[in-house]
């Protein structure tokens, strides 16, 4: 076992193994990172090069550059992005503890036939359900509103799943000494569970930034303004209306730029989602 405050020579061997391990796994960082930065002969050489020998900053210059044509500026595309995935985040947190809390502490009819609900909605993949969404869509009247791009995204059943098995290793006993000292059930949701979870919390919020962060589907679908449309989706508009060359490096710094939040957001929170994954939460 590796133990970074107390060095021994017993650890070597699995420096030996793991070092090699980070090195591969760290390659496709490398890469579009340098890949951002390589002027188009660069983007274009045979054999294509790893890194680049030339930094350049016209790959950025021509993503934000381009946005003009389209009559609204870049800072609005990422505005929207960001307010999204903001909303996304907070609103996925508040409902999917909720349901957990409610699948694992209370008794109501019916329990565990919403919870076999929640586990096979688990399994269905946004393109299947593409069709049937645009109707509740509809009949909500939010089709073309910067609703349509949170409603669709908050209800998370991986998230309720996961919550729930966090929470379901709290001990029972503390749930009914906070009731038999008067707290009613939003006093031990806000101020015992959340607190013990935060985690499965921390987890529930990457899941949550990479699906509204990433997500194409709503612009393209739900979203007939332009100026309620999201990064995401410019970036792939432009990539595609384009010239193939010019895409290229346009490509290779949205994809830097889309990457960068994810990859932040992980570093930031990893403690709490190793904890989560080992169940380590409640000891």
């Amino acid at each position: 076992m590796i133990d970074p405050k107390n060095f021994h020579r017993s650890q070597i061997k699995f420096y030996l193994i793991l070092l090699p391990l980070l090195v591969v796994m760290m390659l496709p960082i490398i890469f579009i990172v340098s890949h951002a930065f390589k002027p188009l002969d660069e983007l274009y050489a045979y054999p294509p090069k790893f890194f680049t020998t030339r930094i350049t900053l016209d790959n950025f210059r021509q993503l934000i550059g381009v946005a003009q044509q389209t009559g609204v500026p870049f800072s609005r595309y990422l505005f929207n992005s960001i307010l999204v995935s903001i909303t996304v985040i907070v609103a996925s947190i508040l409902i999917g503890s909720l349901a957990a809390f409610a699948f694992s502490f209370l008794e109501f009819k019916m329990k565990k036939w919403l919870f076999w609900a929640n586990q096979i909605a688990i399994m269905f993949v946004s393109v299947a359900v593409s069709v049937p969404r645009f109707i509740v869509m509809h009949e909500l009247g939010v089709v073309n509103t910067f609703f349509a791009h949170i409603i669709p995204l908050i209800a998370m059943p991986v998230g309720v799943f996961l919550l729930k098995q966090f929470m379901d290793q709290i001990p029972r006993e503390l749930f009914e000494a906070a009731k038999i000292d008067g707290a009613n059930k939003l006093q031990i949701y806000f101020k015992i569970i959340l607190p013990l979870i935060k985690p499965a919390l921390a987890t529930i919020a990457i899941l949550a930034f990479q699906s509204a962060w990433n997500n194409v589907e709503t612009s393209q679908l739900f979203i007939k303004d332009e100026s309620l449309m999201t990064l995401p989706y410019y970036f792939q508009t432009l990539t595609l209306g384009t010239s193939s060359i010019a895409a290229q490096g346009i490509s290779a710094a949205a994809s830097l730029i889309i990457f960068v939040p994810n990859i932040v957001l992980f570093i930031i929170l990893q403690k709490n989602v190793m904890n989560t994954m080992a169940h380590s939460g409640i000891k």
